[in-house]
């Protein structure tokens, strides 16, 4: 009895002791049996975008254009008379210059001499034909007065005599005028000042009326038709009404002649009377005065590029031409330093820059670089690069 009390005693001690120790041992083997905790990654930081700041400018937008420099006047020098060439002007050579009424040829002129002589000769016998006729008539009055009875006729008074002998110098007069006319065309004169770009005709030559002798232009004006898109149209003042020839927009006109730039100074005078039907340009006209005063000249036949003064324009934003994409939109950094879409309003498109006129506020940032996905609302860094110009 003594001995079955003594073992339910040491059962109440070690079943507690069990139990610890068989919870201890779980615990343990769940511990050791629990994977290793791995270190989570760093979040990558935020993108770093490049941004300009927005800066409203007032800009003149030029227009840029080509053409070809040509006289303001080009002419064949044509004889109206025949005849032996007697005298060329010295600068009646290609490339030689001239002044305006300066005789460039002359022309044999003793036939002409020939026929004045004639036509004097004429006109006398007109002249003296008239005076007896007139001699006549006062003759048939006077004996009609003292003998005739009635009304006298016209044919007995002369005076269809009369008037065939006023007609017949009437004649004669405009022979002598001819003649004298026919004489003077024995002279070919400038009619401006210019220069020669071919001749065809040599000292001795005979020449007949309406042959071809050289081809002369005028220097005093070079015009450049330079053609305009219609959208190009918008940036210009151009002389469209009959006002034409001051005032239109200057034109800075340039070429690499002789090695080096060059550039002349022009105004656009007027535009052409239609657009080109096949693609839609306008061409204006420029004008340059004394071309070849300086050095070097304008040389006709030149190609040149023209830089077309444009209007004033305010509020107008420059940004890079990476900042704006085909749809005509750019990203703008918020006040979060969050990434937003903008959609502009472009003015027009130039070499490396956008010109907008509206769609940004002064002061936005605008990115123009740094950001290979872009992503609406998404945290970004800053770095400013400057304003946009």
């Amino acid at each position: 009895m003594l001995k079955r009390d003594d073992n339910r005693a040491r059962l109440k001690t070690l079943l507690p002791a069990a139990v610890l120790l068989t919870g201890a041992g779980l615990a343990v083997a769940m511990v050791s049996g629990r994977p290793a905790a791995r270190p989570e990654p760093p979040s990558p930081p935020a993108p770093l975008a490049a941004v300009v700041r927005a800066v409203p400018h007032t800009l003149r937008l030029n227009v840029a254009s080509q053409g070809v420099a040509a006289p303001r006047m080009e002419i064949d020098l044509v004889p109206e008379v025949a005849g032996k060439v007697l005298r060329l002007h010295p600068g009646l050579a290609a490339g030689g210059f001239f002044a305006e009424g300066e005789v460039l040829l002359a022309i044999d002129p003793r036939d002409y001499d020939y026929a004045i002589a004639d036509a004097r000769a004429r006109l006398a016998e007109a002249q003296r034909q008239l005076a007896l006729e007139e001699a006549q008539v006062e003759q048939a009055r006077n004996e009609w007065r003292a003998l005739g009875e009635g009304e006298p006729t016209p044919l007995a008074l002369h005076l269809p005599q009369l008037a065939e002998a006023r007609a017949k110098l009437l004649a004669a007069e405009a022979d002598m005028a001819k003649a004298g006319l026919q004489r003077a065309r024995c002279e070919l004169k400038a009619p401006f000042s210019g220069r020669v770009r071919d001749k065809h005709i040599g000292l001795g030559q005979y020449v007949r009326a309406g042959d071809k002798l050289a081809r002369i232009y005028a220097t005093d004006l070079a015009e450049i038709r330079l053609p305009l898109a219609a959208e190009q149209l918008a940036f210009v003042d151009l002389p469209f009404g009959n006002g034409a020839g001051e005032g239109g927009a200057a034109v800075t006109l340039s070429a690499d002649f002789a090695g080096a730039m060059r550039h002349w100074q022009g105004r656009i005078v007027r535009t052409e009377g239609a657009l080109v039907q096949a693609n839609g340009q306008l061409y204006a006209v420029a004008e340059v005065r004394e071309p070849y005063a300086g050095q070097p000249p304008l040389l006709a036949g030149l190609f040149v590029q023209a830089d077309i003064e444009g209007r004033r324009r305010d509020d107008v934003f420059v940004l890079p031409a990476a900042a704006v994409n085909a749809s005509q939109q750019a990203l703008i950094v918020d006040g979060e330093d969050r990434l937003r879409r903008r959609q502009l309003e472009v003015l027009r498109n130039e070499p490396g820059r956008v010109l907008v006129k509206g769609g940004l506020a002064s002061g936005d940032r605008v990115v123009t670089g740094g950001i290979q996905v872009p992503v609406e609302g998404v945290k970004v860094r800053v770095e400013e690069v400057g304003e946009a110009r």
